[in-house]
């Protein structure tokens, strides 16, 4: 068994930060190789001082590669995991791409389902729901508490994959993003309706007239409807139609 470099903190700071730029190299052919492999590369000449061995091992990750851009840092740190087990002669070459080709999917739909789906809607909505109080300083707000539960958990996802190697699957299952995606929507779905009956209510106090009242209930009662005919699965683009349609109908007559 040889032995081989430890990397440094150093460069663990460089992959990081290169991994950052995943799909700057994003193509049709490899998709994401080409980013994991700039990521990866200054741990490679590390760990690889013979030419020969770091062309191979570049080599390795050059190969088809795609995942949630955000979450492929749980696979990047497990790839150096992997990486420092087979300079040492402890793994096959082959171990890490079976590592990354079994835990790219998965991990990409658990990327989508958290980051797409719910933590950006999440806070968009929190957000848009304080534009009356904070006006334009709502879309600072926006990039500042995303961008903190992004690069949190994306740091972490790092230095899991890279402590725990194969048994990251484990400790990504615990950490039950499915059900924190589940209670952000909860939030959205709140902040938007919190937001639509302020808008109502604002509406009503400004319009003045008779009909100012029929317009608060009737935009209220709208939404309300609406949101019982999305949970009865109703396609999203008959609600707006229906909606579109009300909203003429209210111009027309009021």
């Amino acid at each position: 068994m040889s032995t081989a470099p430890t990397l440094s903190r150093a460069v663990l700071l460089r992959v990081f930060l290169r991994s950052l730029s995943l799909q700057a190299s994003w193509n049709p052919k490899g998709m994401q190789n080409l980013g994991l492999a700039y990521a990866v590369f200054p741990a490679l000449e590390q760990l690889y001082p013979d030419k020969k061995a770091l062309e191979a091992a570049v080599q390795r990750h050059l190969v088809f590669f795609n995942t949630h851009p955000y979450v492929a840092a749980a696979i990047v740190g497990g790839v150096l995991y992997h990486e420092q087990r087979i300079a040492r002669g402890e793994d096959p070459p082959d171990k890490v791409v079976a590592f990354k080709t079994a835990l790219m999917g998965p991990l990409a739909a658990l990327g989508d389902g958290f980051f797409w789906l719910s933590l950006k809607p999440a806070v968009g909505a929190v957000c848009a729901a304080l534009v009356p109080v904070l006006h334009a300083w709502a879309a600072l707000l926006f990039l500042i508490l995303y961008n903190l539960v992004h690069f949190t958990l994306r740091a972490r996802l790092y230095w899991m994959g890279l402590v725990l190697g194969d048994r990251l699957v484990e400790a990504v299952a615990r950490a039950n993003l499915p059900t924190r995606g589940a209670r952000l929507r909860s939030l959205a779905a709140a902040s938007a309706g919190g937001l639509a009956a302020w808008l109502a209510v604002d509406l009503g106090r400004t319009a003045g007239g008779d009909h100012a009242p029929w317009l608060v209930a009737g935009c209220l009662v709208s939404g309300v409807v609406s949101y019982m005919l999305v949970q009865q699965r109703v396609p999203n683009y008959v609600v707006l139609y229906l909606a579109a349609g009300l909203a003429c109908a209210a111009g027309a007559f009021l």
